[in-house]
């Protein structure tokens, strides 16, 4: 990989976007964002009373989020965003064609028992069904690959470093 992809590492709440996408950023040698930064303050307050965001809800922060990664293209950089939704990674795209995604993704069991052992996360565990329905796994003419979530976030982030090997070189 010559020229550095911006990597969205999406997946449902609990799969560890949080913890790997720092791991990656810095294997990849390129900055972190932290998608959850991005959200309006109204939109943390409906998710942490137990409120699914609605699309309308959602709009404003994959713009910021395609906005930083537009700043990065040619330069690198990883950012956390679930991008549940393949029109949630189109608008991405659209502000941002080299994107790439790491759909982290794995056993819903697994993901429901690390959620409840977080702390200070805004996001419930009651809202996990909610992220599953909504969840559109990437399609063949998305850039990107799925990376099992089972195992160290060591592991996992390896993965994730492996997988991206193998991609096209990024749009600019």
């Amino acid at each position: 990989m010559n020229t550095p992809h911006v990597v969205v590492v999406m997946g449902v709440a609990g799969t560890g976007k949080t913890t790997i996408g720092p791991l990656l950023a810095a294997r990849l040698g390129v900055p972190y964002a932290e998608g959850d930064d991005f959200h309006p303050q109204a939109n943390i307050a409906k998710m942490s009373a137990g409120t699914p965001l609605t699309d309308e809800d959602r709009l404003p922060w994959l713009d910021a989020i395609g906005a930083w990664a537009h700043r990065r293209a040619g330069l690198g950089g990883v950012v956390s965003c679930s991008a549940l939704k393949r029109s949630y990674r189109d608008r991405l795209r659209a502000a941002a064609p080299g994107v790439v995604f790491v759909h982290l993704a794995g056993d819903r069991a697994l993901i429901e028992d690390r959620m409840s052992h977080r702390q200070g996360h805004f996001m419930p565990t009651a809202l996990l069904d909610s992220q599953f329905a909504t969840l559109q796994p990437l399609q063949a003419d998305e850039a990107g690959a799925e990376v099992d979530v089972s195992g160290s976030p060591e592991e996992i982030t390896r993965r994730a470093a492996l997988a991206l090997k193998d991609l096209p070189e990024p749009v600019q």
